[in-house]
């Protein structure tokens, strides 16, 4: 795709796609972040100028960067929330606010190690309860995908736990 088309391209389709990502958030800012990012992603890829397709393209990396934003912010949140508990003197000794940390801090180690791909399957699993059916369906691949994602993840997530437990 030469410049010219890509421009023509931007020209027709910017203010689309960020609607449609305003749409879908409500958010003016992110949806014109996600729009730049679309369009970054599709001028790296170098596609074949075909209106059609391209815009077609467009929308669905729209909504893939899209989803991918709102799950990174909900798995942001959840884990937050379940990391956070009420401190008492009689429910957690110095020492095991220690060893509870020291965990936490393995386990974000694991988490940062993993595929983006790992890591998506197993905290759609393990934080948002999704079934392996469901984030095959969400994420548009196989089961036999999620099941072989998820099995690589926990095995790294053992292999951390254990090696430093």
């Amino acid at each position: 795709m030469t410049k010219n088309e890509f421009k023509k391209l931007f020209d027709e389709q910017f203010d689309r796609i960020r609607n449609y990502i305003y749409y879908r958030s409500g958010d003016k800012d992110l949806a014109t972040d996600i729009a730049q990012d679309v369009f970054m992603k599709f001028w790296e890829k170098d596609f074949d100028y075909d209106p059609k397709k391209n815009v077609g393209l467009l929308y669905k990396l729209a909504a893939n960067e899209f989803i991918s934003k709102y799950r990174h912010e909900k798995v942001a949140e959840n884990y937050k929330n379940t990391v956070q508990f009420k401190l008492n003197d009689e429910a957690i000794k110095p020492d095991e606010l220690i060893e509870y940390e020291q965990l936490k801090d393995e386990y974000e180690k694991a988490l940062a190690e993993m595929t983006e791909k790992q890591r998506t399957v197993f905290l759609l699993s393990r934080h948002e309860g999704c079934k392996q059916t469901e984030i095959a369906e969400r994420l548009g691949i196989s089961l036999k995908a999620v099941e072989k994602r998820m099995r690589n993840a926990l095995g790294l997530l053992r292999l951390r736990l254990n090696y430093n437990g």
